[in-house]
C-alpha cells in the first residue's frame, strides 16, 4: 500500500473513531495533538475522565490485528505525551480527572469500517 492510501486510511480511521467516541458520549477536545516529537491522535473527555487514544487502521485482509502494533515503545511515547499535555494545560480540572490511554483499531473491508475500542488498553510503567 502507498504512502498515500495509508494515510488516506488512518484519516478515514480516525475521523470514524471520533463519531464512534462521540456516540459514546465523549467530547473531543484534540485531534493529532503535537509537541515537539510526541503526538496523540485524539484526546477526549467524558464522564469517566480524559482518553489519549491512539487509532490503528488497516484494510482487510489482515497480518496482524491494528492493535498489535501499538507495542510498548508506542505505548511509553502516548504516555509521555499525555504527561506533556496535563503538564502544558493551565486546567485544574483535567488534573484532577481519571487519565485512560486507550487504542481503537478500525479495520476496513472496502469502504465500511468496523471498530474495535479498547478504553484503557495500557498503563504505562515507570523505573526508577
Amino acid at each position: 500500500m502507498e504512502r498515500k492510501d495509508r494515510q488516506k486510511t488512518g484519516r478515514k480511521g480516525e475521523e470514524l473513531v471520533c463519531q464512534y467516541l462521540i456516540e459514546q458520549g465523549h467530547s473531543i477536545v484534540e485531534r493529532n495533538w503535537r509537541c515537539g516529537h510526541l503526538e496523540v491522535d485524539i484526546i477526549s473527555v467524558a464522564r469517566d475522565g480524559i482518553h489519549f487514544v491512539e487509532v490503528k487502521s488497516r484494510t482487510a485482509p489482515l497480518m496482524a490485528q491494528p492493535e498489535e502494533n501499538v507495542g510498548y515503545r508506542k505505548q511509553a511515547r502516548i504516555a509521555t505525551a499525555a504527561r506533556r499535555y496535563l503538564a502544558l494545560r493551565d486546567d485544574r480540572l483535567l488534573g484532577e480527572m481519571e487519565v485512560w490511554l486507550d487504542v481503537a483499531a478500525v479495520t476496513f473491508t472496502g469502504e465500511k469500517g468496523e471498530i474495535t475500542w479498547f478504553p484503557g488498553a495500557y498503563v504505562p510503567i515507570h523505573y526508577g
